[in-house]
């Protein structure tokens, strides 16, 4: 009987398997690392979305009035000038605005100006929506492409920012403003910019 030598794996001979091995193992950690960027931002509250724009000025637009107002529209030029400001972008269309719109009329009754960009709308729709609910707003712009939204770094409506008296953007809200945002965030932010 004849005894036959079997040579040791070189390490040539391991490479494959270790290979395989490496190639089941890559999908677990893609998983692991998307699930990891997914569990990062369901942690975030949407409501505080950074905005590029805290503490600059506020982007050049120039907004036609809607039908029937004769407010002259609204306009980069409008906005600052020595007093502190709402601008709250809005919509008929939009649930959370018609929640956030008593909020909205009681800093109106308050003396805080309120001005508006009406986004994406049909004339007929805001008008009516306006009639039914009250106006809060000084003056109001219709972004009918959305273009002044998007330089406002807007993510969908509504959306509110605080205007301090340089023209420059101090706070911004995505989403409806709540009696929690208005006491905790809003007023009191107000009350500095207009020491």
């Amino acid at each position: 009987m004849a005894i036959t030598h079997r040579p040791e794996a070189t390490d040539l001979d391991r490479t494959p398997k270790s290979r395989w091995r490496w190639l089941f193992l890559l999908p677990l950690f893609v998983f692991v690392g998307v699930g990891g960027f997914l569990a990062v931002g369901l942690t975030r509250d949407p409501e505080k979305l950074p905005s590029a724009l805290i503490d600059k000025p506020v982007p050049a637009f120039d907004l036609p009035p809607l039908a029937g107002r004769e407010d002259g529209g609204l306009k980069t030029a409008d906005l600052g000038h020595g007093q502190v400001m709402l601008v709250n972008v809005f919509a008929s269309w939009c649930i959370p605005c018609k929640v956030e719109h008593p909020m909205l009329m009681r800093l109106a009754k308050e003396g805080i100006p309120v001005v508006g960009i009406n986004y994406k709308d049909k004339p007929e729709d805001v008008a009516r929506f306006l009639a039914e609910m009250g106006s809060p707003y000084q003056k109001i712009g219709a972004d009918r492409d959305g273009r002044a939204a998007i330089d406002f770094g807007v993510y969908g409506v509504p959306e509110t920012f605080i205007i301090g008296k340089d023209g420059k953007i101090a706070y911004r809200l995505a989403g409806a403003i709540q009696e929690r945002e208005l006491e905790e965030n809003i007023r009191p932010v107000l009350k500095a910019l207009t020491r």
